[in-house]
């Protein structure tokens, strides 16, 4: 068995990095080379659940790593490290057939046990749907029921949703608690179909604490299974028992029966936004820690400045840094930052500017920037200077004082003010909350053309 060159392994890693995007997950620095023999490249994972994502989802980008690396035909084969202990006497094509079977469609999603409150960074985006989860957690069926957590993908509604199932867990280690994807729910509902096996379907989902789903907007286009999850929603919640719910869209946009959509309001509709800058400091900090990462603090500033969409991909640009320091055996710095985030260099970047924000909002409004400092409060003046304040918050790191300083001397509480203004308004008004959509695009892309 040939162990694997330190260096070779060092260029594999550096390719999966530069290509694996939102493959890549945060243990996967725990990945480990075993051997490279007879045209396969073994490598270790942590354990089962790992190496089940890999050989599905990972395989083909280390195996075009690999091939790259060595500029040769090479095969991937993720092992644990039971596996690897067994590795001598099983081949590793029997151990493959073996886990095949593993992956019943009968077989409870399981819980991250990385998804936890203490672990959840709360902010500004989803203060509301965090304490929901946890008010949730002390009186299942009792407080806020159903709960319905809406938002963009990669904003942290599984994370919640997880941990919520593991607080009720651990407070009652009895309950019965389902979380499942909504994907999972209709394959299931279909498969008691196919089967005349509908009974144990309901008996399955309608005899339970606590029912968890997550994209419920998957249900749109299956009718039947639409009404399967009418009927198993009003038994839960006649009976008290905790229902909760995430979309990518609000209850209103997801296309559903209409009475559906008018049960999922009678309890909390929570919507998660993009974390702020500050908020996506606290996320990178919080999870260079729990990795045991030390990361400097103008490669935090920088990470937050530049990745401005989902906690998700904070996570992964950790991930991949973390990767990179362990394989070349160097110090996190601001190079391997960006390195790793694929970014251009620094030198041709720079950072948003309230003036940049002036700018684009003065011509999207029609309005003077000495209007916008000025003391006059009519809406047509008033609207566009609560804009600006609410963007310069969002995207620069100016303090609450700095901005409203700019905007003719306010004070602090002016712009905080502001900024609940156009959150109220942008969570009430879609049409408002695409013209802020797009302001924020011109903005960026005023600063990086």
């Amino acid at each position: 068995m040939a162990s694997v060159d330190r260096a070779l392994w060092q260029r594999i890693i550096q390719d999966v990095v530069a290509n694996g995007g939102n493959i890549i997950r945060p243990w996967f620095p725990q990945l480990e080379p075993i051997s490279l023999a007879h045209g396969l490249l073994e490598i270790q994972t942590p354990g089962p659940k790992e190496r089940a994502y890999c050989q599905a989802h990972a395989a083909v980008l280390f195996t075009e790593a690999a091939q790259k690396a060595t500029g040769r035909l090479v095969g991937v084969c993720f092992l644990t490290h039971a596996q690897e202990a067994e590795a001598a006497d099983v081949p590793a094509v029997a151990q493959t057939q073996a886990g095949a079977g593993l992956a019943s469609a009968d077989a409870p999603l399981e819980l991250n046990n990385d998804y936890i409150f203490d672990s959840f960074v709360s902010g500004p985006c989803n203060r509301l749907a965090h304490a929901a989860c946890c008010a949730i957690c002390d009186t299942p069926g009792k407080t806020y029921n159903p709960l319905f957590l809406h938002g963009p993908s990669g904003l942290g509604k599984t994370h919640l949703l997880q941990a919520a199932c593991h607080r009720i867990l651990h407070d009652q280690p009895d309950a019965r608690v389902q979380f499942l994807t909504c994907e999972t729910f209709v394959n299931h509902f279909i498969e008691a179909v196919q089967q005349g096996k509908l009974h144990d379907f309901r008996y399955r989902y309608r005899h339970v604490d606590v029912l968890v789903v997550d994209d419920i907007q998957f249900l749109c286009d299956h009718e039947q299974s639409q009404e399967e999850f009418f009927h198993t929603f009003n038994t839960l919640y006649q009976t008290q028992k905790q229902i909760i719910l995430s979309s990518d869209r609000g209850p209103q946009e997801t296309q559903l029966e209409e009475r559906l959509i008018s049960r999922f309001n009678w309890g909390l509709v929570a919507r998660i936004d993009r974390p702020c800058y500050e908020t996506r400091v606290a996320i990178l900090r919080t999870k260079a820690r729990l990795r045991g990462i030390e990361l400097p603090e103008d490669v935090v500033c920088f990470i937050a400045g530049t990745i401005d969409s989902n906690t998700r991909e904070l996570e992964g640009t950790v991930a991949k840094v973390a990767m990179l320091a362990q394989v070349t055996d160097r110090p996190v710095d601001l190079a391997m930052a960006e390195e790793a985030i694929g970014s251009e260099p620094r030198s041709s970047r720079r950072e948003i500017t309230i003036d940049d924000i002036l700018n684009v909002v003065t011509k999207r409004f029609s309005v003077r920037l000495i209007d916008l400092q000025s003391k006059k409060r009519t809406r047509s003046i008033a609207l566009p200077r609560q804009i600006c304040m609410y963007l310069a918050r969002s995207l620069t790191r100016h303090s609450l004082e700095e901005i409203g300083g700019y905007f003719g001397g306010r004070d602090h509480t002016t712009v905080i003010h502001a900024n609940k203004t156009v959150k109220s308004m942008r969570e009430s008004d879609p049409l408002f909350q695409a013209t802020l959509e797009k302001l924020v695009e011109d903005v960026s892309a005023g600063v990086t053309a």
